[in-house]
């Protein structure tokens, strides 16, 4: 009997290790999810565009094969080629960090030089012409998989830095723990927004009350300011997160001087004001990454277009 309460509380014990463990694997995901907001936002601001044009009844299933090439490419390329960069190269997470937060510095001042005429609109994709559904609906869903990988990338990378050293195991179950709750976040997101319409139409038709149908007709009204808001805290996101990575991928190369710089008149700034001088110093940090990002951003807006997005566009489409 008492060997039988001793293994029973061994069992015990081992079973509160392994839910510390996971409260731990939840908490860094969490926290290093945090940190890849701006890529994060950015992805459930771009994907609704992918299932424009096709039938109600096609959208979910475009979503959910989306969402399904973003997880594989997650876990199945860029969770090992993370853990391999950890635990062999960990030098090169800096310069890949810097790749990462150029890339959405170029996105967000892309998209804010295009709402300023500063920039023509994209030309539509060849795809786009097609005549067939299926044909058109294979080739989106490859685009979208593709441009999501890039996202899945920054996130991934993002996430990495975030995560504190700890064993092998911990960071490879804190980077799938990321990417499972960042993709669930992003497409449930999106399947929520792409049938918001569809189903406050139902309701302004169908509602047996005039609450419900009134309530109906202001989703359906509400839903393109909603999308054009998402897309404006998407590109801010993009620039604040991408000006703040490359700052601090600066600082732990050793070059100290802009990070150091922002960080001492955020601190002047906010004192000046008074107040909430946490909440102060957090905006007018997040201010100056933003705008660090945006000038970054339109520098880098012409090498981007002629010179990195031919050749991405050029990349046969098999990462779906």
């Amino acid at each position: 009997m008492s060997g039988l309460l001793a293994l029973l509380d061994d069992v015990a014990a081992i079973a509160k290790v392994a839910a510390a463990s996971v409260d731990d694997v939840i908490g860094q995901a969490a926290k290093a999810g945090a940190k890849a907001a701006g890529a994060a936002i950015d992805d459930a601001a771009v994907t609704p565009k992918y299932v424009h044009g096709f039938s109600a009844d096609r959208e979910l299933p475009i979503i959910w094969r989306i969402a399904r090439g973003s997880i594989f490419n997650k876990l199945v390329f860029l969770l090992p080629a993370g853990l391999a960069l950890s635990n062999f190269a960990p030098w090169a997470i800096p310069p890949l960090l810097m790749m990462g937060g150029a890339y959405l510095c170029f996105e967000g001042a892309e998209k804010v030089a295009h709402s300023l005429g500063w920039l023509e609109a994209h030309p539509a994709e060849a795809d786009a012409e097609s005549d067939d559904p299926a044909h058109l609906e294979e080739e989106r869903a490859k685009g979208a998989i593709k441009t999501d990988f890039i996202l899945s990338a920054e996130i991934m990378t993002i996430a990495l830095a975030a995560i504190p050293k700890t064993t092998f195991w911990m960071e490879a179950f804190t980077l799938a723990a990321v990417a499972v709750m960042i993709t669930v976040a992003v497409y449930g997101s999106v399947a929520l927004i792409v049938k918001a319409d569809d189903v406050g139409l139902h309701m302004a038709n169908t509602g047996r009350l005039g609450l419900t149908r009134r309530l109906g007709e202001g989703i359906v009204k509400a839903m393109p300011g909603f999308l054009w808001a998402l897309t404006a805290i998407g590109t801010a996101a993009m620039l604040w997160v991408g000006g703040s990575i490359i700052l601090h991928a600066l600082h732990e190369m050793g070059v100290h001087l802009p990070y150091e710089s922002v960080k001492q008149a955020a601190s002047a700034m906010a004192s000046g004001l008074g107040g909430p001088i946490g909440a102060l110093k957090w905006f007018f940090t997040a201010l100056m990454d933003g705008i660090l990002g945006l000038a970054l951003g339109l520098i880098l807006i012409p090498i981007g277009l002629k010179l990195v997005t031919p050749l991405w566009q050029g990349l046969p489409r098999k990462l779906s």
